[in-house]
């Protein structure tokens, strides 16, 4: 086996975080959109609709945080087993990907919850 391809299996972990890495721009992005300025802010809407993008945030950014410590975890023992048993790379790369899955799961319960959050549009008298 090639240095290179040794190198390029070690990349693997560093690639799956990236990835959770993009998710919390994406969901950044996305709650950065919802967002409007009310005249009302202490309208039951407004505060639902506040700690609606509050609260996803908080969810995809702990999802990603344990995801990360996940595939970093995983990703470590997969370099260790791989320079012992080049056999075990797919069996534990299939494992890492499962714990990168966590990120995703984060990342459509965000969307799910931002898409909850609604204005109110009609000024009280």
């Amino acid at each position: 086996m090639s240095t290179t391809d040794r190198s390029c299996k070690k990349v693997c972990s560093v690639i799956f975080c990236e990835a959770v890495a993009i998710y919390g721009v994406i969901v950044a992005i996305i709650l950065q959109t919802k967002l409007e300025a009310t005249k009302q802010p202490f309208h039951p809407d407004s505060m639902r609709a506040g700690y609606s993008l509050f609260a996803s945030g908080i969810i995809v950014g702990f999802a990603n945080l344990l995801c990360g410590l996940c595939v970093g975890i995983i990703g470590s023992s997969c370099a260790l087993s791989d320079a012992q048993n080049s056999t075990l790379f797919v069996k534990i790369l299939v494992i890492e990907i499962f714990g990168s899955a966590l990120g995703l799961f984060g990342v459509i319960v965000g969307i799910i919850m931002s898409s909850q959050a609604t204005w109110p549009t009609a000024v009280l008298a």
